[in-house]
C-alpha cells in the first residue's frame, strides 16, 4: 500500500452557481511533494476543486461553498488570509498572462510586492527563477525586453517562474499546456518532474496521455462527484469503478 504526507485535505466539498452544483461532497487528500492530476470531461468541475485550493471560486458573487479544505492542517477559509494564501499556491492559467512589463521585471514583482528592496536579492531571484523554468539562456541577453515579445511556449514559462519567485509550497496549473505547441508542452511537462521534489503540484488536464506521463496521483471527477481516486499506476491500469474503465477506454468523455 503506498503511503504518502497530505498537504491538502478537501473534506465534504460543495460548491454551486446559483442553481449550478459544481462539486457534490468531494472529500480527498492532496499528497505532498507529487504530481496529482485532475481529470474528467469537460464541465465536471476539474477547474472549480483546483480553484478552491486558492480561494478564487468563494469570492465570487453568486458562488455558495461549504466544507473545508485544510493545508497542513490549517482551515484556508477561516484561518488564513487569501491574498497570503494565494502567495502559497500559486497559480498557472490555461493561457499564459504576462505581465504589461519587462521579462526581469515579471519575476520581480512578486519580490517587490512582499517587500524585497534590495537589488541584488531581486536580480538573484529572477535569474534563480527563470533557471528553474529553463528560460535563463533563453532570456540573459534581453531581461529589459517585454514579455510580450517572448512566444507563447516561453511566456508560459515565464508565468512559472513568476509563480515560483515568491517561494510558494504548491503549485496549481490549470491544463498549462493546452495552448501550447508540442514542443513547448514538452518543456513545461519535463519542469513540472523536476520541481515536484520541492513542490506540491496539481494539474489539471483534459490530456490523459498527459496524466499518465505526469501524475503519481489521480483525482477522477464526473458531474461534480468524486469517482475515483489513487496512484496513478492503480487508476489508469486497475480502476475500480465503471465509470473510470468506461472514461480512460474513451467510452465517455
Amino acid at each position: 500500500m503506498n503511503v504518502f504526507k497530505p498537504h491538502i485535505r478537501v473534506q465534504n466539498l460543495y460548491v454551486s452557481y446559483g442553481e449550478v452544483q459544481a462539486l457534490k461532497g468531494v472529500t480527498v487528500d492532496i499528497p505532498e511533494k507529487q504530481i496529482t492530476a485532475i481529470i474528467g470531461p469537460s464541465g465536471c468541475g476539474k477547474t472549480t476543486l483546483l480553484k478552491c485550493f486558492n480561494r478564487l471560486v468563494d469570492l465570487t458573487d453568486g458562488v455558495k461553498l461549504s466544507g473545508q479544505i485544510l493545508v497542513e492542517g490549517v482551515d484556508i477559509y477561516s484561518d488564513i488570509d487569501a491574498t497570503y494564501l494565494r502567495k502559497r499556491m500559486g497559480l498557472i492559467s490555461q493561457r499564459p498572462f504576462p505581465l504589461p512589463m519587462s521579462i526581469h521585471d515579471n519575476v520581480a514583482y512578486g519580490p517587490r510586492l512582499y517587500g524585497v528592496r534590495h537589488k541584488e536579492k531581486i536580480d538573484a531571484a529572477v535569474e534563480r527563477c527563470l533557471k528553474m523554468v529553463g528560460l535563463w539562456e533563453e532570456v540573459k541577453d534581453r531581461l529589459r525586453s517585454p514579455a510580450s515579445k517572448l512566444s507563447a511556449g516561453q511566456q508560459q514559462r515565464l508565468c512559472l517562474a513568476r509563480c515560483l519567485a515568491v517561494e510558494p509550497e504548491a503549485l496549481l496549473a490549470d491544463e498549462p499546456t493546452s495552448a501550447l505547441d508540442p514542443m513547448s508542452a514538452q518543456r513545461i511537462e519535463k519542469t513540472f518532474l523536476e520541481l515536484k521534489q520541492n513542490y506540491t503540484i496539481v494539474i489539471v488536464t483534459h490530456i490523459l496521455r498527459q496524466a499518465r506521463r505526469l501524475a503519481d496521483y489521480v483525482i477522477f471527477l464526473y458531474l461534480g462527484e468524486l469517482v475515483e481516486h489513487g496512484t496513478a499506476e492503480s487508476v489508469f491500469k486497475n480502476p475500480r469503478e465503471p465509470k473510470t474503465q468506461a472514461y480512460i477506454s474513451g467510452e465517455i468523455s
